[in-house]
């Protein structure tokens, strides 16, 4: 995502609203048990850990398949995403959703408990700005859960040694801004008076989405991948996600 005064955003709204006919191919229903759902469980559990019985906003919610889970523990969950194709399918699922950027959140102050982010702040190229406005939205003492894609991961080495994926007709995975963000530079990213409580690696072990369609070998990096998330391990995950904690007072 993008703000409204970034000349990028009408690209990254045309490549989801692309990305959005095909996104669920192998996703939601159709992937249960598989690769993508059990990155979103392991997504989804993080923010249990800090939102149960609280108001959580999801910034880039796509078609709602992380923000459902969400809603099953959280007193509310709202999202909000540059694609409108993508919400269509999340307000099919009944879920609490809008048009936005998550440089421009259109959200009061203190708005939410918790503010998280999935596979989106790596295709943001004002990042400081996205992690601000997530913190601006939150209320003092809640969290912020980032996610960012680790260049120290095999993911990472898988995508630099590969083609870039197609996503749709004419559309590939090359065509939409991509960064990658060590634990490491995430720690120099994080807004004046936020506080690195905890984090949580995804996809640590996994060399390939391919290798959870054996059966054997899914179960295998299921139970490696929930041994190693929370561990330091975590670090070279595909996925890091970073929980902020937002100061009790803004600093001036």
């Amino acid at each position: 995502m993008t703000s409204t005064s970034d000349p990028d955003q009408s690209a990254n709204r045309g490549y989801y609203d692309a990305f959005a006919k095909n996104y669920e191919a192998e996703r939601g229903a159709r992937s249960r048990g598989g690769y993508h759902d059990l990155i979103d469980e392991l997504e989804a559990e993080f923010v249990r850990r800090f939102a149960t019985g609280k108001d959580v906003l999801e910034v880039g919610c796509g078609t709602g398949l992380v923000l459902r889970r969400i809603a099953e523990f959280a007193r509310s969950a709202r999202g909000v995403d540059l694609s409108p194709k993508m919400l269509e399918l999340a307000r099919e699922r009944q879920l609490d959703v809008q048009v936005g950027s998550a440089t421009e959140l259109p959200f009061a102050d203190a708005s939410f408990d918790v503010s998280c982010s999935f596979k989106v702040l790596a295709h943001v190229q004002q990042i400081e700005r996205a992690l601000a406005e997530m913190v601006r939205v939150v209320r003092p003492g809640g969290h912020v859960l980032a996610e960012f894609y680790n260049p120290w991961s095999l993911r990472a080495l898988a995508k630099r040694l590969g083609p870039p994926g197609k996503i749709a007709e004419g559309v590939h995975e090359g065509q939409v801004f991509t960064r990658y963000d060590s634990p490491r530079t995430v720690e120099q990213l994080i807004p004046s008076g936020c506080r690195l409580v905890a984090s949580r690696g995804v996809r640590i072990a996994i060399p390939s989405a391919l290798v959870m369609r054996v059966p054997v070998l899914n179960s295998a990096f299921r139970f490696a991948e929930r041994r190693l998330c929370d561990t330091t391990l975590g670090r070279f995950g595909g996925f890091w996600i970073a929980a902020l904690e937002v100061p009790l007072k803004t600093p001036r």
